[in-house]
């Protein structure tokens, strides 16, 4: 089949609609279940490249979740600690296979971003990580192989409507690229530039030090990039994703953004979080919502009188600034990627706050020395790539 109509494109007036092959050949997926949409084609494809890097670069099974042609997470199948598990609402699965825990991260980082994923998986989907699919609010999932019990599991999700797609891993797309934009066609080699250690040879920064784990976080967060829309930025910590800024204007709005989200994502493991006396019942969903709230400065919008009383047992304390200010400082060893070179050192100043100990930026700013300058103030180690990852 080198053709698949398609119910509209990106809204639903946009009608025809449809993917195809310029060169009459087959199309590299097959639609196993479900009607996948234009979006999350976009997705799928996007996702798959992502993931299949990532398998590249480490060695290990990896999984992204995709919202709106960006990942909201990316990770590779390293075991989940106990409050990790808790936090990814995964601790009562037991022990997770690899590809179910790449998943679980690459899910859990984020699960406000997360919700409503098209998910991309590296190497067969079992059962085990069907069975962690088919509990979360998704659209798809695109893997090169299923086996018999993860299909039968992912057939039954939404009604039977779950969008579950196989991409031939053999398949390789023609070195040049084209897209049209009003009627416009543009064309460009693809971006086939391999990220490996060789990129982070050149060390900048006073401190040099760069261990094997920092060297894979930032393999993980330059392929993450890659297939971000850009501006971009990623925090990554322990083989994942644990902050994604994208398609921002502004390079310190970029920082800022996935900042944040790193900061959410270790505050969700301070014990006053995890104990959080939910009501039985209470949907993962409107848990991760509420949390969300908890730790950020609405807080009120789920302590206010009238309010807790749905979610809590009992109503829980604040909490203070001071406390998450004294939290976050244990948030350390985190590896910040970012797509273009830093214009001011005041990235830098911002990463720190949120645990930052190695960079990985291309250089070529006119202010590189007060960038330099800004890391060497907080003994991080910086390399320059050389290499500029924008996608659009």
């Amino acid at each position: 089949m080198n053709e698949l109509q398609l119910k509209y494109g990106c809204n639903p007036n946009q009608k025809p609609s449809r993917v195809y092959m310029e060169d009459g050949s087959d199309l590299p997926i097959t639609v196993l279940n479900g009607r996948p949409g234009y979006i999350n084609l976009l997705d799928a494809l996007n996702g798959w490249q992502l993931v299949k890097e990532l398998k590249a670069a480490t060695g290990q099974v990896a999984a992204t979740s995709f919202k709106h042609v960006s990942p909201a997470g990316a990770a590779i199948g390293l075991p989940l600690s106990e409050v990790e598990a808790k936090i990814y609402w995964v601790d009562d699965l037991g022990e997770l296979t690899p590809m179910a825990a790449a998943y679980a991260r690459a899910r859990g980082a984020d699960r406000m971003s997360s919700f409503g994923d098209f998910i991309s998986l590296s190497d067969t989907c079992d059962a085990c990580t069907a069975r962690l699919i088919a509990r979360e609010v998704s659209d798809g999932v695109i893997a090169p192989a299923y086996t018999e019990e993860a299909l039968e599991i992912l057939k039954g999700k939404k009604k039977g409507n779950y969008c579950v797609l196989q991409i031939d891993p053999s398949y390789v797309p023609a070195p040049i690229e084209k897209k049209q934009v009003y009627g416009v066609t543009f064309e460009q080699g693809r971006n086939e530039l391999v990220i490996d250690d060789a990129l982070f040879a050149n060390i900048v920064t006073e401190n040099k030090d760069l261990p094997k784990a920092a060297r894979d976080d930032m393999a993980i967060a330059l392929i993450t990039l890659k297939y971000t829309q850009s501006n971009s930025v990623c925090f990554v910590k322990g083989g994942q994703a644990i902050g994604i800024g994208a398609g921002q204007q502004s390079r310190i709005h970029c920082t800022r953004l996935a900042g944040s989200k790193a900061d959410n994502w270790y505050l969700r493991q301070c014990p006053k979080v995890l104990n959080l006396p939910f009501k039985a019942g209470i949907r993962r969903a409107d848990r991760d919502n509420a949390i969300d709230l908890y730790i950020g400065e609405d807080y009120m919008d789920v302590l206010a009188d009238g309010k807790w009383e749905n979610l809590f047992t009992e109503k829980p304390s604040v909490f203070t600034r001071e406390e998450k200010r004294a939290w976050l400082d244990g948030n350390q060893d985190v590896t910040l990627g970012s797509d273009a070179f830093f214009p001011f050192g005041d990235n830098i100043e911002r990463a720190f706050k949120s645990g930052v100990k190695y960079v990985a930026q291309p250089g070529g700013s006119v202010r590189d020395d007060n960038v330099i300058e800004a890391c060497n103030s907080h003994d991080m180690v910086m390399c320059f790539t050389g290499i500029r990852l924008f996608h659009h």
